[in-house]
């Protein structure tokens, strides 16, 4: 029933319903505007329709017109879920939207293919937590830590990355998941600097939340203000400065546990 109701509207409609779901799809895996902008456009381009958009941190509104009927137009608005990082996605959608532009693909076969986009998976859970810990303990010897610094900084981003991930799971907050992330980690790490294990642990301490920082929504917050979508760019980086200011709150709640007062 749903896919007749889907097949009696009109081709506008259709048209922007596929190209809000490829924009809020880039957004959300972390696309600055400017790249949503340029994908869309692509293939609205062989689709002969003229595009409108206006983007806000929660959602997008977009505005679909036929080149060859102006009269004939679609506005919809969609909610966008958590922001989140997906490089595979979005290499993907490119690669589709050049697809489409050398291959002049239909609207069902580009709808086709973008499903099978949408349903790429992330990398295996250990494989992330094994990364982050590997990361984290690089970071730590190129500080100048030594080997028992790096193993503090590697345990403790993995069991942090993992604490994050449980909350995650469960719905909480993503400022909860990034405190609850930040203070697992550093409580950890904090071991190291109160009884002084390693040589430098204070290394380990400043090396093993780095995993946190919101690196891709600083980014996309500076693209998009140089490129000027100011809204959004103010959006992210209020976003990204407040996940800042969690990690920075989880780290000071287990520096206080321990009583380390002379860390810089």
């Amino acid at each position: 029933m749903e896919s007749e109701m889907l097949q009696e509207k009109p081709l506008i409609e259709k048209y922007n319903d596929l190209l809000l779901d490829i924009g809020s799809t880039l957004m959300v895996a972390g696309a600055h505007c400017g790249r949503i902008e340029r994908n869309i456009k692509r293939i609205a381009d062989v689709f002969g329709v003229d595009i409108e958009i206006f983007y806000s941190f929660n959602g997008i509104i977009l505005t679909t017109k036929m080149r060859n009927n102006p009269s004939e137009t679609a506005t919809h608005y969609k909610r966008l879920p958590s922001h989140g990082v997906h490089f595979g996605i979005l290499n993907e959608i490119s690669l589709l939207s050049w697809k489409v532009v050398s291959d002049h693909l239909d609207y069902p076969h580009v709808k086709r293919e973008f499903e099978k986009i949408k349903k790429l998976s992330h990398h295996k859970r250990i494989q992330i937590v094994l990364g982050v810990g590997i990361a984290c303990a690089s970071l730590c010897i190129l500080a100048k830590g030594d080997f028992i610094d790096a193993t503090f900084a590697f345990f403790a981003s993995m069991l942090g990355i993992l604490a994050r991930q449980e909350i995650s799971k469960r719905k909480f907050n993503v400022m909860l998941a990034i405190s609850g992330g930040a203070f697992v980690t550093s409580f950890i790490a904090s071991i190291n600097v109160f009884y002084g294990i390693g040589a430098l642990p204070e290394k380990a301490l400043a090396t093993s939340v780095l995993y946190l920082v919101p690196g891709v929504q600083l980014v996309n917050a500076v693209i998009d203000l140089i490129e000027g979508y100011v809204a959004t760019a103010i959006a992210r980086g209020f976003y990204a400065g407040f996940l800042l200011l969690c990690i920075a709150a989880g780290m000071a709640l287990s520096i206080l546990i321990f009583g380390i007062n002379n860390f810089y």
